[in-house]
């Protein structure tokens, strides 16, 4: 009985510290820590039923079929926006959704390295769908690319930083928070596309309403911004 009484309050007091030291999320963190794993195909159909009817409708709606064959996510730091296209048969991008980015640290300018608290910048695959994120699920990012390894060797910078995600929840360093519900439609979209046909572009700004780039910003961050612009171009508005 004492046995069982000193393991019942020693989990009580490792419960009462994870809370305290981790505030509001401590019991969240637990459960994700040491909790059951999910799998994508759970995650699937636990959203299954309210978010399916969703993309039916947006892809109808765009003249598309469900799933798309393409999806791109341009995330907009500035206007802290996150929208979804997807491509038609002949490659056309078509706007599907817009959602608010909650959460996003950092201002203008790339990623250069951990801890800056920066949102990176530029054009990347979708690589993983996390069903267990400690912020509800998540999509990792592949920074650093190959591209920003090349450059950071260049400059002499190491520790670039790493796991960036889109991702639910409402706070972030380094990643876009874009609350559950709408972290639960994207990885929904994403697993149905498959992410070997996922993409995210994330942008300063909205260049294709304001060109300008971001200064000062390395001289091969510049060469960057030319080829995100004419990817923003490539484009709609939504509401186009």
């Amino acid at each position: 009985m004492r046995v069982r009484r000193w393991l019942v309050l020693t989990g009580s007091a490792v419960v009462s510290a994870a809370i305290l030291v981790l505030g509001a999320g401590g019991w969240d963190y637990l459960v994700w820590r040491f909790g059951e794993r999910v799998s994508v195909a759970d995650r699937l159909q636990q959203f299954a039923p309210r978010v399916e009817p969703l993309w039916q409708a947006r892809c109808r709606d765009a003249q598309l079929a469900y799933p798309p064959a393409r999806v791109r996510l341009l995330g907009l730091k500035a206007e802290k926006r996150l929208e979804v296209y997807a491509a038609d048969a002949h490659g056309a991008w078509k706007p599907l959704v817009s959602y608010p980015v909650l959460a996003a640290s950092g201002g203008p300018g790339p990623k250069l390295r951990e801890g800056d608290g920066q949102v990176p910048e530029g054009l990347y695959r979708i690589v993983l769908l996390n069903p267990n994120s400690l912020f509800h699920v998540s999509l990792r990012v592949d920074y650093p690319s190959d591209d920003d390894r090349s450059h950071g060797r260049a400059d002499g910078r190491e520790s670039l930083g790493s796991d960036i995600m889109i991702h639910g929840g409402q706070a972030s360093i380094g990643c876009l928070a874009i609350g559950d519900p709408a972290i639960e439609e994207v990885f929904t979209l994403a697993a149905r596309v498959g992410i070997a046909q996922v993409d995210t572009l994330i942008l300063p700004h909205d260049l294709r309403r304001d060109p300008r780039f971001p200064t000062p910003v390395p001289a091969w961050m510049t060469a960057r911004y030319q080829h995100l612009l004419v990817a923003a171009q490539g484009l709609p508005h939504l509401g186009q």
